[in-house]
């Protein structure tokens, strides 16, 4: 079922996925290691072990399967963080950018960078709609607390503009995704997407981890492990 929304939509919320305990030491683990915080929250995760053992875990992965095919991995991890003390909003948006192994002019790819010492580039939608990201949460996702917001179907339009993205926010009904800790929302990179600043004291800690079809996205292209 879920399979066909994320087809359709764009995204689907999955409630139930993990137990009470094992959230709880997952956030335990994560409140204690020294992780490079940023605002926002933490980039580049997947090299921590509580969230790799978390991103290959057997429920995430037949998740993943079932969207990308039996091949799928995590290359990607991402923590965020909305709090009293990190409050914060993210504007309309599609994901458009990939870790690689290494930098090779393609068409279709780009700009260019490097973030904290991975290359990144701005990919063509062949290559997104190879990704997949399961959004697991560590905290209830309310209405109060900055959830994610999608505009659904839109990741079916290939990488949009500025201007395309704006008019979109006019035409389409946003939908609020809110979800008990322990759920977790599957998306694809190119649905339209923010959320808003949280109004609520309890906190927003949400592990947003990537899973590709392939290590391989273009000919001599390979994603990178963040």
């Amino acid at each position: 079922m879920y399979r066909q929304r994320v087809d359709e939509d764009g995204f689907a919320v999955i409630p139930g996925i993990f137990e009470e305990d094992r959230v709880m030491l997952l956030a335990e683990n994560l409140a204690i290691a020294n992780l490079r915080r940023s605002r926002a929250g933490v980039r580049h995760a997947l090299g921590h072990a509580a969230v790799a053992s978390l991103a290959g875990d057997p429920q995430l992965l037949e998740v993943a399967s079932r969207i990308l095919g039996a091949s799928a991995y995590p290359f990607r991890a991402t923590m965020f963080e909305k709090t009293t003390d990190a409050n914060w909003l993210v504007v309309w948006h599609q994901d458009t950018a990939l870790p690689l192994r290494s930098r090779q002019e393609t068409p279709g790819w780009g700009p260019w960078s490097v973030k904290e010492g991975v290359i990144y580039a701005h990919a063509p939608a062949s290559a997104l709609s190879q990704v997949l990201a399961l959004r697991v949460h560590l905290d209830d996702s309310t209405s109060r607390n900055g959830p994610l917001r999608v505009l659904p179907a839109t990741h079916t339009l290939g990488v949009l503009t500025d201007d395309a993205i704006h008019q979109l926010t006019q035409d389409v009904a946003p939908v609020e995704c809110c979800v008990p800790r322990g759920g977790i929302v599957a998306m694809r990179p190119l649905v339209v997407h923010s959320s808003s600043k949280s109004q609520s004291e309890y906190a927003r800690r949400v592990l947003h981890i990537e899973y590709a079809a392939n290590t391989a996205v273009a000919e001599g292209l390979e994603l990178a492990v963040a």
